[in-house]
């Protein structure tokens, strides 16, 4: 039997139907994943893999078994750097009152806390792209 129909009838078991309502539902015909049951099949098309994983609502690379890329974590200097370098940002923004100012009025306290937000996720956001691409290639998976 193949993995990939394996995964798809425990998942309709999970979810307490049959391999046959499964492809009722989705409009794939039963003999597709019986060619898969049997091996005279590997994969089935993108279009009934897209079918069947958003009828069981799971992604498609769970489906085929890929491994999601895992982020790296930041460690707690990453984070006082990352601070450091939004309070550097912030202040420099706040020095001249009159250059934060949005269509000649100057930014409310709102405002200013959403800029100061969206700062610090894209700091955190080249972070992490910058320890997955600069690290060692010895630690990578």
């Amino acid at each position: 039997m193949s993995e990939l129909y394996n995964k798809i009838a425990a998942l309709c078991a999970e979810k307490g139907i049959t391999v046959t309502e499964l492809c009722r539902q989705c409009k794939i015909s039963r003999a597709s994943l019986s060619d898969l049951k049997v091996g005279r099949k590997k994969n089935l098309s993108t279009k009934n893999l897209s079918k069947i994983a958003d009828y069981l609502n799971v992604p498609i690379e769970f489906l085929l078994n890929m491994e999601q890329k895992e982020t790296p974590v930041l460690t707690r200097r990453d984070e006082r750097d990352i601070a450091k370098r939004l309070d550097m940002i912030l202040g420099d923004l706040g020095d001249a009152e009159a250059s934060l100012m949005f269509d000649g009025e100057p930014i409310d306290d709102e405002t200013r806390e959403l800029l100061r937000i969206s700062l610090q996720n894209q700091l955190e956001i080249s972070k992490r792209i910058a320890k997955q691409k600069f690290k060692i290639k010895k630690y990578r998976k």
